[in-house]
């Protein structure tokens, strides 16, 4: 049985609007600089926490900033979201060819399910992991740790798909093979780096690769 475990934001699903305006928002609240959009996309994917610390200079607010940001995420942010074209046909032609589909996010599993749900996709997804609101698990090796402990996945028959260093990372700290993609907010350069062992620009490019693996 062979296994995908899919990253959440920018692999499945273009988060931009949600996770910048909810960034944006959790700025304001703490009466700080709001930057360009576009100087927030680097925080798509990385975990979140770490991210405002970089925003801010230091730990000192990011817990308050997390605060804010779910304030808004929980109600609006998670839903200004979209399925990235050509998704839900390369979901069902896995399915039918027997692959074993999970998701695998540092988002917290909490808001992950009900994106994936709210965009129907659940039916295609054996189990969506995701991190806990205390911040357990959103180092994505320690996610994928757990996820291949929980599925009882076949570590040699189980790869990685995703946009970020991150997802790469975690794949090779497990042993899984890691699959770039770069229609989402990671560049080559950075998925080359992080030890990606296939890139794809597109998502009618992942069938192929994946029908090709032996």
């Amino acid at each position: 049985m062979r296994t995908v475990f899919f990253d959440l934001d920018g692999t499945l699903t273009d988060p931009k609007p949600g996770i910048v305006r909810s960034i944006a928002h959790a700025l304001e609240r703490l009466d700080r600089p709001v930057p360009a959009e576009e100087d927030l996309l680097w925080c798509i994917g990385p975990p979140l926490r770490a991210s405002f610390v970089s925003l801010l200079g230091d730990d000192t607010d990011a817990d308050l900033a997390v605060g804010f940001y779910r304030d808004r995420f929980g109600d609006i942010g998670l839903y200004e979201n979209e399925v990235y074209p050509g998704i839900s046909a390369l979901l069902a032609a896995l399915t039918e060819a027997g692959w074993t589909l999970h998701v695998a996010t540092s988002k917290p599993h909490v808001y992950a399910r009900r994106i994936v749900e709210h965009f129907q996709l659940s039916g295609y997804f054996g189990e969506v992991f995701g991190s806990e609101l205390s911040g357990e698990r959103t180092d994505k090796t320690d996610l994928l740790a757990h996820a291949l402990h929980a599925s009882g996945a076949p570590l040699a028959d189980s790869l990685m798909i995703g946009d970020r260093s991150h997802d790469m990372i975690g794949a090779a700290n497990n042993g899984l093979t890691g699959i770039g993609v770069l229609y989402g907010y990671g560049s080559r350069e950075e998925l080359v780096r992080a030890g990606a062992r296939t890139i794809v620009a597109r998502v009618d490019e992942l069938g192929a690769v994946l029908d090709a693996l032996p």
